[in-house]
């Protein structure tokens, strides 16, 4: 029998790796496209359309990583990546005489607004401005731009994933030092880092600023869950349109840098104001963003269709990582032990 066929665009990352193992395992045929192939190249059209003929599943996850400075360059190429790889494979499936079935594209929880009244899900969230939810919004608008008959097209809105990959790595690192302290926003020098950007700029231009006191919330999913959620949006036809890759029970950052504390046997953790983070963040090389911006998503097109969280708590979900991340490689029931 003939296998099917999966295509991966971006599979480098640790979502990526992820996604290929677990179709590998079904016995999918996974063809991969990047920059350098192996199957298809971003500089050769002609090779995307090849790839992308006769798959049945396009997941597409190309994109340059936000865990950077924005400045000028980098925010144009946060934007471009995204933008222009899925306006090059929406033409190759525009042009393929047998166009994948199903298209899943990466998105982010980021495209929604700083939420701490309410939860946000795909029928009643509300996007917010700025550079983030920019790149978010055009990137999404890119995607569904067109008319695609034959292949159902999906955004996958992701919040932090939870595993082996850098987010997760730096949380669990400053546990370990005595560093894991809830994170509080506040003032800072005026800025213009994450103004707008691409066609439709929003916002004022201006960094906002919000006093959290530490209960910005975080909303996250387990690595293993993105993949559950990937095969349960294959195997629901009635699934279209933007999907939040999130868990049922996010939590707020003081609650997630206590259960990390807990978890890896630290006895304290400094906390860090926005006077603090800022200066570290430049020389990490990255944005306070990522930790500062409160994101409340719950996933609503999901749990609707029935789909059941292998990972729903946080906690255990915590537990789950630290073990495998542990350098005494504890189980994740030893870890969740900690927690009493």
């Amino acid at each position: 029998m003939t296998r099917p066929v999966a295509v991966i665009a971006g599979a480098s990352g640790f979502v990526g790796g992820a996604l290929r193992t677990a179709l590998v395992d079904e016995g999918y045929d996974v063809r991969l496209v990047g920059r350098s192939g192996p199957d298809g190249r971003w500089s050769d059209p002609e090779s995307l359309r090849r790839v992308v003929d006769g798959a049945d599943l396009l997941i597409n996850l190309a994109g340059k990583s936000v865990n950077c400075r924005y400045t000028d360059a980098n925010r144009d190429e946060i934007l471009r990546s995204r933008v222009e790889t899925t306006r090059l494979l929406r033409e190759a499936v525009t042009d393929a005489a047998a166009p994948p079935a199903l298209w899943l594209n990466a998105g982010t929880a980021t495209i929604y607004r700083y939420a701490m009244d309410r939860p946000q899900t795909e029928a009643e969230g509300e996007l917010g401005s700025g550079f983030s939810v920019d790149v978010a919004r055009t990137w999404e608008e890119e995607f569904f731009a067109g008319d695609l008959p034959a292949t159902r097209r999906a955004s996958l809105r992701m919040a932090i994933v939870l595993g082996g990959g850098p987010a997760t790595r730096l949380l669990v690192r400053l546990a370990r030092l005595g560093l894991g302290g809830p994170q509080y926003d506040g003032p800072w020098f005026p800025h213009r880092r994450y103004r707008g950007i691409g066609p439709h700029p929003t916002g004022n231009g201006r960094a906002p600023t919000h006093r959290s006191r530490g209960r910005q919330r975080f909303s996250w999913i387990h690595i293993d869950d993105v993949v559950g959620s990937v095969r349960f949006i294959r195997d629901h036809p009635e699934i279209a349109g933007p999907v939040n890759l999130a868990a049922p029970d996010p939590i707020d950052n003081t609650t997630l840098m206590e259960t990390l504390r807990r978890l890896v046997g630290a006895p304290v953790g400094l906390p860090a104001w926005r006077f603090m983070l800022e200066p570290a963040m430049w020389v990490l090389r990255t944005e306070p963003e990522l930790v500062l911006k409160s994101r409340w998503v719950l996933p609503g097109v999901l749990e609707d269709a029935g789909y059941r969280f292998a990972h729903a708590e946080a906690g255990l979900a915590l537990a789950d990582v630290v073990g495998r991340l542990s350098p005494a490689r504890d189980s994740a029931a030893e870890a969740a032990a900690r927690l009493g």
